[in-house]
């Protein structure tokens, strides 16, 4: 299933998602900055001119081998003529091309690779793509920094475990007393923790005082005896 998001470019929404690790923009939003009330008619002009034919027939083979270079060429010929039309659907239907994609139905519209959005973009406005290239780079940049930080989750549940019961076998003496074996699993927890996150579990509390947990820090618990992953509750 393809993931989605919404950017806001110029207070504008304009739909993204992720399709197959893909990304795809919604053209049709875009559309909307030109001609609010017929989108679709904006994305037909742009499609019917020649250089944009040609721009959309070298992406196509370039990352798609099953695209149809025959059927291609006869549309390249006609493209740009007064006589020449040329739609999102339509396209898709002779050449197989998969930088564009057409969604139906309530909240559907006309999607399309990344580089082809701002090609189109361009088209509509130079400051709009601008503005569009910003957002979406913002938003790539967040989810990079989300991916970073759900590895460090798995791998400190991972690595606790196995952390926790090296601790016990050999670092914790039979004769030291309860209280005593309490101390050296915190402290041991807390090497994960500097390792993982930059951050003791105390220094995390005393940064973030409004929020009741660590983020997925380890923490000893001492009515447990057991060390634990706290998640980011707040």
């Amino acid at each position: 299933m393809a993931k989605q998001n919404i950017i806001i470019v110029k207070d504008a929404n304009i739909r993204t998602m992720n399709s197959n690790g893909v990304d795809y923009i919604c053209i049709t939003d875009i559309a909307k900055q030109k001609n609010s009330a017929e989108p679709k008619d904006v994305v037909k002009n742009w499609m019917r001119q020649k250089n944009t034919l040609e721009y959309l027939g070298l992406w196509e083979k370039l990352n798609n081998p099953n695209f149809k270079g025959v059927e291609f060429d006869p549309l390249l010929a006609e493209a740009g003529s007064n006589a020449f039309t040329m739609s999102p659907t339509r396209w898709v239907e002779l050449t197989s091309a998969i930088g564009i994609v057409t969604k139906n139905g309530a909240g559907g519209g006309t999607y399309a690779q990344r580089d082809i959005a701002f090609k189109f973009a361009n088209w509509v406005s130079v400051e709009f793509e601008l503005y569009l290239v910003m957002e979406f780079q913002r938003l790539k940049a967040k989810e990079q920094e989300q991916i970073g930080w759900t590895a460090k989750r798995e791998l400190s549940k991972i690595n606790y475990r196995i952390h926790t019961d090296a601790i016990k076998s050999h670092l914790i003496p039979d004769e030291v007393t309860k209280e005593q074996a309490n101390i050296i699993y915190a402290e041991e927890a807390d090497v994960l923790n500097v390792a993982m996150f930059g951050m003791t579990a105390k220094q995390w509390r005393e940064a973030n005082p409004v929020c009741t947990a660590e983020p997925t820090l380890l923490a000893y618990d001492y009515h447990r005896s057991s060390c634990h992953l706290c998640d980011i509750i707040c």
